[in-house]
């Protein structure tokens, strides 16, 4: 087993600090010059933003800010000075990994910091945003050919690699547990129950006609089919697509499961139901409208929509929408995460659907995302094996402690969300 148990006893990444490949990580390579000014500007805004919380923060030279919790220990202070100076919190990351900074417990220190997000930044400085927040690129616009990009820099990065810490059922998506704390042989099944109450919540049965968006690599598709529905699967990733194919091959199910390579816009026919597993979050808050107008053509009378969306607060969403963030430049481009108010607001505007049924379970997305990190550090060789290398290893268990720490700080939450058409004048939907 990789790795040491930090302080949750989850089994930390903490390997001697090697060259980094200036090739595949130059902003991780590279401290990016910064004038004394703006360093010394930036150490005056981050000791205000941790002095006020409840963290332990070793600068280096005996120096300590905040006021006592979790350790933050700071190896390198100018670079990491420089780094938030001169791109906030996307250097942030990128200083961890660069072993710039380090947590006995990372998840406890990034919940701290989840937990007062809004209050981090001076209001000064929150009202001009627009001049010192990265900018999103214009090349992760999620347009077709943008969107397939965008997708296939996470997805298609190896399935053997995502088989290393996902359960049986290649489920990369929040579990519905039964009870909480969950241990790992709880995981598979609480995968399947995630994707059962999906399949109530849009009323899949003996011939249903199941439209997925966004295939994963088949789970939901096969157990809509063992329940006799017709089901035509979508994606962007031609890896996912490749090895669902061959799962639903081999449970037997390959006359009842079409999966197509394809954008939700090419979409055509009509469907007696529809189910989305967390795939909204890469649709981009510019294409919200495109996406329930499709979903509401494609729908039939009657039928309903299920999906499953990571949320986050709704002025929160507003605040950084606009923001290019250390997310979004390495784990998922052209990524945004809605609200509840926005998805309802969206299918209001631009559609007949309305939501009808809302249920948030982000302690149980925690839990999954515990369970992830906790087999990653366990299966670190293998990850190398792949050719994934070290400073991979670590930004791969940065973006996994980051994520949990959001949800257990409820920064973030996760919610299965059920969409109907209005009803007509003789009852029937849409």
């Amino acid at each position: 087993m990789s790795g040491t148990p930090d302080a949750s006893g989850t089994p930390g990444v903490s390997r001697p600090r090697g060259p980094v490949d200036a090739g595949r990580w130059p902003d991780v390579a590279a401290v990016p010059s910064c004038s004394a000014a703006r360093r010394a500007a930036a150490r005056i805004v981050v000791r205000h933003a941790l002095d006020g919380l409840p963290l332990h923060v070793a600068m280096g030279g005996g120096e300590r800010w905040g006021s006592g919790g979790p350790l933050l220990e700071v190896r390198d202070p100018d670079s990491f000075l420089r780094r938030v100076a001169t791109r906030g919190l996307v250097g942030f990351g990128e200083s961890y990994m660069a072993h710039e900074w380090d947590a006995q417990d990372l998840v406890a220190v990034l919940a701290v910091l989840a937990d007062h997000a809004a209050t981090l930044v001076p209001p000064s400085l929150q009202r001009l945003r627009a001049l010192w927040a990265p900018r999103k690129p214009a090349e992760q616009r999620n347009t077709p050919s943008g969107a397939q990009a965008n997708i296939q820099h996470h997805y298609d990065l190896s399935n053997d690699l995502f088989a290393l810490f996902l359960d049986e059922s290649l489920s990369y998506s929040s579990a519905l547990f039964d009870q909480l704390p969950a241990t790992w042989s709880d995981l598979e099944t609480g995968q399947h129950r995630k994707i059962d109450r999906m399949l109530d919540l849009c009323g899949v049965g003996p011939g249903t006609r199941l439209l997925e968006i966004g295939t994963g690599w088949g789970a939901l598709a096969v157990r809509a089919a063992a329940r006799g529905a017709s089901v035509h699967s979508v994606t962007l990733s031609a890896e996912q697509r490749d090895l669902a194919q061959e799962r639903v091959r081999a449970a037997g199910y390959e006359d009842r499961v079409r999966i197509e390579l394809c954008d939700y816009r090419e979409v055509r026919g009509r469907y007696d139901a529809i189910a989305s597993v967390e795939m909204i979050e890469a649709v981009g808050a510019e294409y919200w409208p495109t996406f329930f107008r499709t979903l509401d053509s494609l729908l039939a009378p009657g039928g309903s929509v299920a999906l499953q969306a990571i949320t986050m607060p709704h002025d929160r969403m507003l605040a950084s929408r606009n923001t290019f963030t250390w997310v979004q430049k390495y784990i998922f481009p052209g990524g945004l995460l809605p609200s509840v108010q926005a998805i309802e607001e969206t299918a209001r505007t631009h559609t007949g659907l309305r939501v009808t049924a809302c249920d948030g379970f982000g302690a149980h997305y925690a839990q999954t995302l515990h369970l992830w990190r906790e087999r990653f550090a366990q299966q670190d060789d293998g990850v190398a094996d792949l050719g994934f290398d070290a400073t991979f290893r670590r930004m791969w268990d940065f973006y996994l402690a980051y994520s949990e720490a959001g949800f257990r700080s409820g920064y973030l939450d996760v919610h299965q969300i059920q969409l109907t058409g209005e009803p007509t004048e003789d009852g029937a939907g849409q």
